[in-house]
């Protein structure tokens, strides 16, 4: 029988991680979030029209450029890039390149329009908040929160960042990191590592991962979890009850990146997100 202290001990766990799923889940289902995508457009160096966005779209030399015609509107930061919104003839916007994995966000009508860089290659994602994936969205089911899968672990740097090369959700394109070390720990009496990447937050690490529930109870492709930044000892928390789906989970038009091939466990962590309800119905 638990002691009163470890059952209080659990019960804050559980607490804490209820909290912090019920945040992620409200990110989640932001207006303009990935939910909200409802076009995936590769650019080419051929003006085009782009389903869902204003203006005839190109790439030349790292360089983006739209064309507005008359009566057509695109705001970057509040500002209309269209010099003549109401007047007969067109203007002609370039962007600065952007680099890879990073973009920005432009606002047409109640969508954000985002132009992004991807593979080395320029996409642009009409984002809406009447997507009918959105509007229906029920949430993502997901373990129990369970103590025994927040492992901790040490992280050993490597002597120089190793350039990564990873696949990606969208075939023909792949993406590469560059991974600062990797993360040892054990579970269920078995030594495992996991390579790391560069979290978003200063100091902290991303892991992407599969593991043996992957394609039965959680997302076939991949799932990742954000770790804390290592102590002066390299000592960090996997709690991989907060492991979460990327995109990809959801819909076609995401572009996510794929596990490093060290990174698929052959032991069943059963914690964290599941398949989502929308991939459950066959959608």
């Amino acid at each position: 029988m638990p002691t009163s202290t470890q059952t209080e001990t659990a019960a804050a766990f559980a607490t804490e991680w209820e909290q912090w799923h019920a945040t992620h889940e409200f990110h989640r289902a932001d207006p303009h979030g990935f939910l909200a995508v409802t076009h995936l457009h590769w650019l080419g160096a051929e003006p085009s029209r782009l389903e869902g966005v204003p203006g005839f779209w190109s790439v030349k030399d790292d360089a983006v450029t739209v064309v507005l015609e008359a009566g057509e509107s695109l705001l970057r930061d509040g500002t209309e890039l269209n010099s003549n919104p109401a007047a007969n003839g067109s203007t002609a916007v370039v962007f600065d390149p952007i680099a890879e994995r990073d973009g920005i966000n432009l606002t047409a009508g109640p969508a954000i329009v985002e132009l992004a860089k991807r593979g080395g290659e320029y996409i642009v994602r009409p984002r809406h908040p009447e997507n009918p994936l959105l509007k229906e969205y029920r949430g993502t089911p997901a373990y129990a929160p369970d103590p025994r899968f927040a492992v901790e672990g040490v992280y050993v740097p490597f002597d120089e960042p190793r350039p990564t090369t990873v696949g990606a959700a969208v075939e023909g394109i792949v993406h590469v990191y560059q991974a600062p070390g990797e993360i040892r720990f054990a579970l269920d009496g078995r030594e495992l590592a996991l390579t790391a990447f560069n979290g978003h937050a200063p100091g902290t690490l991303s892991v992407l991962f599969t593991d043996a529930t992957s394609g039965k109870t959680t997302y076939a492709a991949n799932r990742s979890l954000t770790v804390g930044a290592p102590d002066a000892d390299g000592r960090v928390t996997l709690d991989f009850n907060r492991a979460v789906n990327l995109p990809c989970a959801y819909t076609d038009l995401a572009t996510c990146p794929l596990p490093p091939s060290e990174n698929r466990l052959a032991v069943a962590i059963e914690a964290g997100e599941q398949i989502p309800h929308e991939r459950q119905a066959g959608q």
